[in-house]
């Protein structure tokens, strides 16, 4: 491995970002009826049951999910690498509030929810075991700084009654 803090270290560009995840599923209706049917997806393109690309408004896709190498497919076994989370970041703590609404009703458990200082994320799985973070970031001015000003975050855990008690979007 190369040392990254060396004189060879070149930071990547603060304009980059991830544009897009694109996950194996076992069965794409499925997977739609969590992505789209619950978290409200918008289904950009579909080609029957092998590929689905979806989004949060007009963009080409946020997500992809394919069964290329997956259909009928079991989640890794524990203790193996790959993917911890995909994370979706919501605009607003009252747009999270809903997705908290969105998952309890569709009867999906979380398997926990974090106060992070910097945000407050809920965490839980969808149809394939892929782990998914749903979060809104607090305003940079809130972000709990060290003594030498760097971000300092936390995991504390999150009021959800206290996130719930936000106004149901309009």
């Amino acid at each position: 491995m190369s040392n990254t803090s060396g004189p060879d270290h070149q930071p990547i560009s603060a304009g980059a970002r991830i544009g897009h995840v694109h996950l194996k599923v076992a069965n794409i209706d499925r997977a739609l009826r969590f992505y789209h049917g619950v978290l409200g997806f918008k289904i950009i393109i579909r080609r029957g049951d092998e590929v689905a690309f979806i989004a949060a408004g007009d963009y080409h896709h946020h997500i992809g999910l394919n069964t290329w190498e997956s259909k009928g497919g079991s989640p890794p076994a524990a203790g193996t690498t790959g993917l911890f989370h995909t994370a979706i970041v919501y605009p607003t703590r009252t747009a999270l509030a809903d997705a908290l609404r969105r998952v309890m009703a569709a009867g999906i458990k979380l398997d926990g929810a974090s106060d992070h200082g910097v945000s407050e994320a809920l965490y839980l799985r969808d149809p394939d075991e892929n782990g998914v973070e749903l979060y809104w970031d607090k305003p940079r001015e809130q972000w709990p700084q060290d003594a030498e000003g760097g971000i300092r975050m936390f995991t504390h855990r999150l009021d959800l009654d206290n996130l719930l008690r936000e106004p149901a979007l309009a």
